[in-house]
């Protein structure tokens, strides 16, 4: 198992594949929510996603602002397996490692506690997107995250 974290640019067919295949199985299929997924957003990204015997786990990175950086697509194809756990860890430092001051989220509801576990916290009340209830949420980066 590896964590590979490319720009858009750098991807290679298979692996660009892959994450999009993963985003459709679980955004689309499992969870049955039908949404323009390409939304031009990934050729500015930085995309993370985890091999293990195939793309298992998959999110990306976009500046949302000169402090900030966005993280979303966040999904894994197996639950309770640390998957999700690795990829936000990895987004947390390769954000420090860039400098930016934080790093901003629109949860799913139900993820809410999950993200708490690393430091986000909720700035939002819980709105509807896509038919999903989420929130918006912050994780403020500091030496101690």
């Amino acid at each position: 198992m590896k964590c590979v974290i490319k720009p858009f640019n750098a991807l290679n067919v298979d692996e660009l594949y892959e994450i999009l295949r993963l985003r459709s199985e679980v955004f689309v299929l499992e969870q049955t929510c039908l949404y323009q997924d390409m939304d031009g957003i990934d050729k500015d990204s930085i995309h993370l996603y985890i091999e293990d015997h195939g793309v298992v786990a998959c999110a990306r990175l976009f500046e949302r602002n000169a402090h900030t950086m966005q993280l979303g697509r966040l999904c894994t194809k197996y639950r309770a397996r640390g998957y999700g756990k690795i990829i936000v860890m990895e987004a947390i430092n390769k954000c420090r490692e860039s400098g930016y001051d934080s790093i901003y989220i629109e949860a799913q509801e139900y993820a809410i506690p999950f993200y708490e576990k690393f430091g986000f916290y909720t700035i939002s009340k819980v709105f509807l997107e896509d038919g999903i209830p989420h929130v918006k949420m912050v994780l403020k980066i500091s030496e101690k995250t």
